[in-house]
This record gives structure tokens, sequence and C-alpha cells, in this order.
């Protein structure tokens, strides 16, 4: 029989008896939901429950930054969220950013300034640049480096990186047309 709660009937996963909660994020424009563990983390939610695999997770320890999403535009480490925490909120992941078809400029930009070599840590950059240049429209060498510098990458030596933070501005800048322009 189930336990109840104030009146109302607690799920519980059926292999582990673990407390099932409900969860609903907005996840790339697209409302999901889901009951999951109370201790799901959100990159977990969004690799396993939602198959979103894009979203990487290397240290599991908020180091790396390859688990990087954006919630409610912001940068946040996935690996150190629990899903059941951030219920109502919007997360974006890198397949949120933009399509082949329809890049981000940090995606154009670091496809066209190789800023990425085993592509692992990739994601991370690309959703820390978007929520960096979203604020900073025209950052210098020396802003666009701080901006990354919570993501570790192990291939490059980030020359590429860096370059491609700067172009995504120049991107960006020429795909939004100025007040003269309207």
């Amino acid at each position: 029989m189930p336990a109840t709660v104030s009146g109302m009937t607690a799920v519980h996963d059926t292999t582990t008896g673990e407390p099932l909660h409900d969860v609903r994020l907005r996840v790339n424009d697209v409302w999901q939901e889901a009951r999951v563990p109370a201790r799901r983390l959100l990159s977990d939610f969004l690799r396993h429950d939602l198959r979103l695999t894009g979203t990487h997770v290397g240290c599991e320890h908020g180091v790396c930054g390859a688990c990087t999403v954006l919630l409610d535009g912001a940068p946040v480490r996935s690996c150190l969220l629990l899903a059941v925490t951030v219920s109502g909120q919007s997360v974006t992941t890198v397949e949120g950013l933009g399509s082949p078809e329809a890049m981000h400029p940090v995606q154009q930009a670091f496809r066209e300034c190789h800023g990425l070599q085993c592509g692992f840590c990739t994601p991370g950059f690309l959703t820390t640049a978007a929520a960096y240049l979203a604020q900073h429209p025209s950052p210098t060498e020396a802003e666009a480096r701080e901006a990354i510098s919570g993501n570790l990458c192990r291939c490059t030596g980030y020359q590429n990186i860096v370059r491609s933070v700067l172009r995504a501005a120049e991107i960006a800048r020429e795909r939004t047309p100025s007040a003269s322009d309207r």
C-alpha cells in the first residue's frame, strides 16, 4: 500500500523504494515534466531523463565547467544543483543555443576560430560565453579571458577559445541592427 503524507499518496521508485518528486522545467523553451528522486542532479536529469547529452559531466565538483547550463539566463554548474531545486525555472543547454542551420554567434565563432579540440569542454564554454556576451557585447581580450576563467580545457592553450569569444561578440554585433538602420 502506498504511503501517504498529509492525505497525499507518496510515489516511490519501484526499484529503490526512494521517494519521487515532480519536477517541471522549461528546457530549451519546452516545458518538461518528470518524477525524479530528490537527489537527482540537474546534469543527470538533463542527460539521462531528457536525453540532452550535450551537457557534459567532468569533475562532478563544479570546478571544470563542462556541465555549465543557463538557469534563467545565468551560467550555473548543473552538477551542483538538484533538479527539484530548480523546478519552475528555465534551463538552456548547449542544444538550446542554436542549430546547424541557425547557429548562435558563439557556436559560429567556435567553428570559425577552431575554439575546440576534443570538444568535451565546449558546451560549457559555449553557454558561459553566450551568457557573458549577452551582458557584455564588446569585451576586451582580458575581459574575454576573465569571462571563461571558470572553465577548464585540457586540450588547448585557450588562445582559440579567447579568439572565439571575441569573434562571437563581432558576429552578434553584425547581426544586431544599429539604431540608424531601423
